[in-house]
């Protein structure tokens, strides 16, 4: 759908253009775009490299798993029919910490991975289970305590004060975070589950230790 919809922008621009008589607007558009699509590319890889490197020291010296391990019990209590010692909550746990981090880079192969493995879960193969809708809400209005990636675009983008974003993005993802957790407890509630979930759904608050895959085994 999505590239159905880029697919219509670029051509009505077309159209557009070559009714008005601004097709040379539109090709230096074209070309001006994809020129700053690239500085924009190489310009994050530096600080995406940084952080990933960070990340994997962090990994190595065992802060991303201790990261974890103090989130399980909020992740064991947003997700209260996933079992504790399932790989899902391993890979639910390092999305999150990597959003935390402002990696979502990192972030979205951990996500699509506990998406598959949340699906090894359902009863029901053709409806989302709760727990992938949590998965959504959160993933995308995550908390990030640092955002690499902004922080990346602004020095790009020669910014004065490219870090300056921190606290705003802070606050805002707080937000965010907040108002997707009450939406999905609200939901959660008035819900009616088909019988299968209920029967098959519900025994998995146990309290097994999580092992967090490596949050850079999947970056980019």
């Amino acid at each position: 759908m999505v590239n159905w919809i880029w697919m219509g922008m670029i051509v009505f621009s077309v159209i557009y253009g070559a009714a008005n008589g601004k097709m040379e607007k539109v090709a230096e558009a074209a070309f001006g775009g994809a020129q700053t699509g690239v500085t924009v590319c190489l310009g994050l890889i530096s600080i995406l490299v940084f952080w990933m490197g960070l990340m994997r020291i962090a990994e190595e010296a065992g802060l991303v798993r201790k990261l974890a391990q103090l989130m399980a019990p909020i992740v064991r209590r947003l997700f209260p029919d996933v079992p504790g010692d399932h790989p899902a909550m391993g890979y639910i746990l390092s999305n999150m910490s990597a959003n935390l981090l402002g990696l979502g880079n990192a972030a979205t192969p951990m996500g699509i991975k506990a998406m598959q493995e949340l699906q090894k879960l359902n009863p029901e193969p053709t409806v989302a289970t709760p727990a992938m809708c949590t998965l959504l809400a959160l993933n995308t209005a995550s908390i990030t305590l640092v955002p690499t990636t902004i922080i990346a675009i602004r020095m790009n983008f020669a910014a004065v004060h490219p870090a300056d974003i921190v606290a705003p993005t802070l606050l805002a993802t707080l937000i965010s975070t907040g108002a997707a957790i009450l939406a999905d407890r609200w939901y959660r509630r008035r819900s009616k589950l088909p019988p299968a979930y209920k029967t098959n759904w519900g025994n998995g608050a146990g309290g097994a230790s999580v092992n967090p895959p490596s949050a850079s085994a999947g970056g980019g």
